[in-house]
Formats: C-alpha cells, structure tokens, sequence
C-alpha cells in the first residue's frame, strides 16, 4: 500500500552516537525517550499546525487540520493522509503539496509554485530543528544518565 501522509524526522546533532548508547540500556530507557521526543513532536506539530491554519491559501488550513505528533525515539510529525477535506471531499494527500508548495497547473492552489520554497510547514520545522535537537539531546542525556545509574 502506498504510503497516504508525509512523515518528517526533525534532524538530530549526535543522533547516532547517542542511539547506539541508549541501544545497551534496558527497554525502558528507549520507551522513556520516545515518550520525551513524542512531548517534543507535540510542540512541533502545534507550530506546524498553527502556521497552516494561518496562511491565506484555502486548502492549507484544511490540510494544517491532519498534522499531527508521531512517538518514536526522534522527533517526527506527520501531514496528509486519507481523510477527506474541504466541500469537495478531496483526501488530504491530493492537497497536500499544493498547500504547502503552490502550483503552477492547478489554480485551486492559489499561488505559483516556489520552487524549494514552501509557504508554511517545512520553514516551521527548519526553523525550530535546532532547539528541538538541543532539548532532544538534554532529554537523551538525562534517559542514558538516569539509567546508567541504575535508575
């Protein structure tokens, strides 16, 4: 089945390194990380969400609507998907790009395609990559010192 949403890890600085110390801890060090990096996917969603919600396209808003928190050991948020939008019943995914890029083809986008520029979505998560990995890092640290210690 083809993959209906878009699915974006915020980068990392140190993230292997760190992983692979986490990886000789027990199960629930990693389960107490995915729960730190899902607290820190929600902040990003919210971001991501409201910049959707407040840009002048019609369909950004519909699409802002599907952005949502993934749990996994990194930050991740996720846009798109297969619910229908809008008052022709359109799958999020069909409007996705055209929300976030512009269009050159289709007029409902309401705006020329940018090239690699996006209207809303990627420029949040640019934006917020560097103190999302800083608190990521802080979070990771104190999971690989708290069970290091024995708990």
């Amino acid at each position: 089945m083809a993959k209906d949403s878009l699915t974006i890890r915020v980068n990392v600085d140190g993230l292997r390194p760190t992983l692979r110390a986490l990886a000789k801890l027990p199960k629930d060090a990693s389960n107490e990380l995915r729960d730190a990096s899902l607290r820190l996917s929600q902040v990003l969603a919210a971001r991501a969400k409201a910049d959707g919600m407040g840009d002048p396209a019609p369909q950004s808003p519909l699409v802002a609507s599907t952005v949502k928190a993934q749990r996994d050991r990194v930050p991740v948020i996720s846009a798109g998907g297969t619910r229908r939008l809008g008052r022709n019943k359109a799958p999020a995914y069909k409007l996705l790009f055209g929300s976030v890029f512009g269009s050159n083809s289709y007029a409902q986008f309401h705006r020329p395609h940018g090239g690699n520029s996006a209207y809303w979505f990627f420029p949040v998560v640019e934006e917020s990559a560097a103190e999302i990995s800083a608190a990521w890092n802080r979070a990771a640290d104190a999971v690989i010192r708290k069970f290091s210690e024995g708990g």
